[in-house]
Parts: C-alpha cells; structure tokens; sequence
C-alpha cells in the first residue's frame, strides 16, 4: 500500500511550527526516533517525510513506510533543545531501541515517566495503518528496509551510528517475525 502524499502533508500542517524535540512513532505509536530542530518542527518533520535533506532517511536508518505518528515537544528556549531531546532518548530508546544511530549524552535530569506530548499528530490514515500492521506485509517490508540498510552499510558508510540502526531494525525483524508466525498458528488452528 502506498503512502497517501496528501493525507500526510496535510496532517503535518497541524505540527507546531517553533523550535523543539519531535518523536516520529511507528505504525503501533512505538517511538523510532528523537529529533530536535532549531528551526522549527513543522518544518523539520515534513523533510524528514519526504526525505528531503534527511540523513536519517538517505542512511537507510528510518523508513517513512512505517512513521503514522509524530509527537511534538515546542520549547521557547533553544539552549534546552539538546537537554529535552536527551531526556526523551534515554526515557524511549531502553524500552525499544531507537534509530538514532548516535547515543546521545546522559541528561541532567532523568524522566520518571513518560511525557505527555503537546502535540500527537497521526500522518497517515487509520485505514492505512490497519492495513501496514498486517504481518504479512509488515514483515516483508521490513526484511526489504533491514537488507538496504545492511547493503548501505556494507558499501556506503559503515558507522557506528549505521551499525547501531541496523540492530534497532533487527529487533524490530524479529518481533514482526514473531507476530507473523503467531498470526499463521492461530489461523492453522482454526
């Protein structure tokens, strides 16, 4: 299923347009990436989705298939965007690892719980969703995303922070792995 271009810019135009840290989340609402931008969200995000000027997006570390939502943290003061965007890495990336590629510095101030985003955009239709979450296309999809990052490792750039996404996309192999073989057995037992 292709992505619905006209769903996802208008949804976007809901994103704040002032600096801050934004989370880009999978098709479960499972972060996959932290990002700060200092010249505003909005603005930010939408290159990231259309993977203009995006390294996260030309090093094979985010595939734009899977983002559906974005989380948005504004803040007024830029000398806090590194601390806020470390804050919500170290609270997101124990949990599920994230495809930042680099760890970013331990934060002053660890977050006990999960913060309550601002802004929760959804950039792609609910029908959409449902239809991505199928393991039978997920896992597929994700398989082809995990061999061009290995390809773009082996034959581009073989960084730590490539090396890194790879295995955050290895994990996420395996669960959808998981579900698929869960999906099959359950229909096997019908």
């Amino acid at each position: 299923m292709p992505i619905d271009l006209s769903f996802r810019k208008y949804a976007v135009q809901s994103l704040p347009k002032e600096i801050g840290v934004y989370v880009l989340c999978d098709l479960d609402e499972v972060p996959i990436y932290v990002g700060r931008s200092s010249d505003g969200i909005r603005a930010r995000v939408q290159r990231h989705l259309t993977s203009a000027r995006s390294d996260i997006i030309a090093n094979r570390q985010i595939d734009v298939w899977e983002i559906a939502f974005v989380w948005a943290f504004p803040i007024q003061d830029q000398t806090k965007l590194g601390e806020v965007e470390s804050q919500l890495f170290h609270f997101y990336h124990p949990r599920n690892p994230l495809m930042n590629g680099s760890i970013l510095a331990r934060p002053k101030t660890k977050l006990d719980a999960a913060p309550i985003p601002p802004h929760k955009v959804q950039v792609m239709r609910d029908s959409e969703i449902a239809e991505k979450k199928d393991p039978a296309l997920r896992l597929p999809r994700q398989a082809e995303h995990y061999s061009q990052i290995v390809n773009h490792f082996l034959t581009v750039k073989d960084s730590d922070e490539i090396a890194r996404a790879m295995d955050a996309h290895f994990a996420r192999l395996k669960r959808y792995h998981n579900q698929l073989l869960k999906s099959a057995l359950l229909f096997a037992d019908a």
